[in-house]
């Protein structure tokens, strides 16, 4: 028997402290995406709820900048995409190239590795990002079935450039992968340009919902690619007679999952109706902005925190050229406690900012400007107390040094 440690009544309705999320995500839901997560329940395959489904593809297309049938979601975090991505397109002994310029670099080996496909991974120093030159050498020389891509990298805030990339992928024969979760909707993202044949995002960052929902969108050589895989549920059965090699994962298998989104609604799993809900606000309120005013807007804020910082007299992390929109590493001066100025940021103001992973956790701070958050309010709060908590940990700033700069921006954006 499993004893009890607090009695029924101890338990009461959480009620989570107020905070601003400025850090490299997760951040604060735009309030009418928690609004439409409060709507009624229905049934998975009731009218209403298809035609939302499909409402769902036709404005992820908007977001992703893509004409691809197959865009929908993926019940999970953005982890669950990237891993349905892989595990449905890798099969066993398949190669799988993986330039890797920071954590979430790794992340895509580790899941590779993990689909059974034969991972070659190149990398750079973190802080920098491929050139079209490298990764053509690196397609040339191991001739991969999948070349597995982050776009921008969170653990190093570099955004790298993937224009001419699927380019490069066609004329080696390879498909073309790329995780869009961090830099979605902040900087610009060109899918059917690009010749993308497969991205996954999440929720939690540029979009401005909760985390637990991942759109993603297959290219017709994505899908062919997965369709070749294709098999039924024992219990379900349409008939149909399995094809290839079964991918790995039940939960995970887009074969199964194009079924369930499309015409025929082939049972799968029952879809998180309250995230769809959240998946489709976020998007409506995106294409309605428009792709470009949305990049231009986290844009201008990442601009104005950027000179807010300098103008702290805190330094940059990484190549500024490629750094993404949204997000800016800064370096923790020098005899300044980080995790004391974190955690003073979040007691005495509720505001969070982020460290990092591996060689850069206690070297710098990780500060983002996006969805929600992407607005000139939270951008010069935060340097407000920033510069405050600063001075209390004994770091040399400038008084309004933060504010000023971050006002600058502003002013001459008009």
């Amino acid at each position: 028997m499993i004893p009890m440690t607090s009695s029924v009544a101890e338990h009461r309705q959480i009620h989570p402290p107020q905070q601003l999320l400025m850090g490299p995500g997760p951040v604060n839901a735009d309030p009418r995406v928690l609004r439409a997560m409060t709507a009624q329940l229905i049934g998975q395959f009731a009218p209403a709820m298809t035609s939302y489904m499909n409402e769902v593809m036709e404005l992820y297309r908007g977001v992703f900048s893509t004409s691809n049938r197959a865009t929908l979601l993926v019940d999970g975090t953005s982890r669950a995409g990237i891993e349905a991505a892989i595990v449905s397109l890798v099969e066993p002994g398949e190669k799988v190239l993986v330039p890797v310029f920071g954590r979430f670099g790794h992340l895509l080996k580790e899941i590779a590795e993990r689909a059974g496909g034969e991972v070659v991974v190149i990398e750079k120093e973190w802080g920098q990002v491929f050139t079209l030159e490298e990764l053509d050498a690196a397609l040339t020389t191991h001739r991969p079935k999948l070349l597995a891509l982050v776009q921008g990298d969170t653990s190093t805030t570099m955004n790298q450039p993937l224009k001419g990339v699927g380019e490069l992928c066609r004329k080696h024969g390879a498909l073309f992968y790329t995780d869009v979760t961090a830099s979605l909707v902040g900087n610009t993202f060109l899918a059917d340009d690009w010749g993308v044949d497969a991205a996954t995002a999440g929720l939690q960052k540029c979009l401005g919902g909760p985390s637990g929902s991942a759109p993603i969108t297959l290219s017709d050589r994505a899908v062919e690619v997965i369709r070749a895989r294709r098999h039924v549920e024992s219990g379900i059965d349409d008939g149909t007679t399995p094809r290839g090699t079964r991918i790995a994962s039940n939960y995970f298998d887009l074969a199964m999952i194009l079924d369930y989104w499309g015409p025929q609604r082939l049972n799968h799993h029952t879809e998180a109706t309250s995230m769809l809900y959240a998946a489709r606000e976020c998007a409506r309120l995106l294409v309605n902005e428009g792709m470009d005013n949305a990049v231009e807007r986290h844009r201008l804020h990442g601009a104005a925190m950027v000179a807010g910082v300098q103008g702290l007299g805190l330094k940059l992390f990484g190549d500024q050229t490629h750094r993404m929109n949204n997000v800016v590493a800064v370096h923790i001066p020098d005899g300044v406690d980080g995790e004391a100025v974190r955690s003073a940021l979040l007691s005495d103001y509720s505001i969070e900012i982020g460290t990092s992973f591996g060689p850069l956790h206690g070297v710098v701070w990780r500060i983002g400007t996006m969805g929600y958050n992407a607005r000139k309010d939270a951008v010069m709060l935060t340097l407000a107390a920033l510069e405050q908590v600063l001075r209390s940990a004994g770091a040399q700033v400038t008084a309004g040094g933060g504010t000023g700069a971050a006002s600058e921006i502003y002013a001459e954006a008009g």
